[in-house]
């Protein structure tokens, strides 16, 4: 199917309008879909139902359960899912659409929405990705393929578990220097000289210090992918059960739709 420019992406939040509008840059024939009206009308390609019925269809929605939605909904010939969902689920879901003739490719992306938007988020692939190099290529310049159908989701919420420790004990660590007399971009800026500068973190940072939380990545879409790390782990994730807390107490807090800079607020009101 490399060289068929058309091409549905379905969900157009953060994630899924960033790829888009890189398959459109790239040349390719995009139409978007999402449920919510407010997304829709945001999008500023083209839009409609008529995305999920493309022969190579891009999910970027929020969980696996959305995923096999629209996989009953549509008629596409293969998916490209970029969705970080639950590995078991994508395990079974890829193999009842082997057996119809169906393809199926995962594709988890890690790095926020502009980065993807740049085109510079890794992209962790699981199975044959023969008939969608193209729109691969085009999404992202940073590749690494993981394995069979299942891994790139499973690698994927490892990388977030870290990821979301480091922003976690970034806020922390804030706090605590703020408690000790040190401003938040004084702090910002001792810790960029030191080794626990992690660069991931930097740009949260920031955020933290000018209090600027528009969503690059969701508070709630990070509390999703926990919980789920939590259901699938083989070993005792004692640090992430005390991140979920604090995302939850965010989220209970009405700071699930904040970006994860966001989760400093719980030592604001502790």
């Amino acid at each position: 199917m490399n060289g068929d420019r058309r091409v549905g992406v379905v969900g157009l939040g953060l994630l899924g309008s960033a790829i888009a509008a890189r398959l459109t840059d790239a040349g390719f024939d995009v139409t978007g879909y999402d449920r919510s009206a407010e997304a829709m009308h945001r999008f500023a390609g083209r839009s409609g139902k008529e995305a999920m019925q493309a022969k190579r269809v891009v999910l970027a929605v929020f969980d696996t359960s959305d995923v096999e939605d629209v996989v009953h909904e549509s008629r596409a010939r293969l998916y490209i899912d970029c969705t970080t969902g639950d590995p078991l689920r994508i395990e079974a879901l890829a193999a009842r659409l082997a057996r119809e003739g169906v393809g199926y490719v995962e594709a988890p992306i890690s790095g926020g929405s502009e980065t993807a938007r740049r085109g510079e988020a890794t992209m962790l692939v699981g199975g044959d990705t023969a008939g969608c190099e193209d729109l691969l290529s085009a999404i992202s310049s940073r590749r690494v393929h993981v394995g069979r159908i299942g891994m790139a989701a499973r690698a994927k919420l490892a990388t977030n578990l870290v990821l979301g420790l480091s922003r976690a004990a970034l806020a922390e660590g804030m706090a605590f220097a703020e408690s000790q007399g040190i401003g938040r971009a004084q702090f910002m800026e001792i810790l960029t000289q030191t080794p626990a500068a992690a660069p991931s973190a930097l740009g949260k940072g920031a955020r933290m210090v000018s209090g600027d939380y528009r969503p690059e990545s969701r508070i709630r879409q990070h509390l999703k992918d926990v919980r789920r790390m939590r259901e699938v782990s083989g070993v005792p994730l004692p640090l992430t059960q005390a991140h979920e807390q604090l995302l939850s107490a965010a989220v209970d807090a009405g700071d699930g739709e904040l970006d994860n800079a966001a989760l400093i607020r719980r030592w604001e009101k502790a």
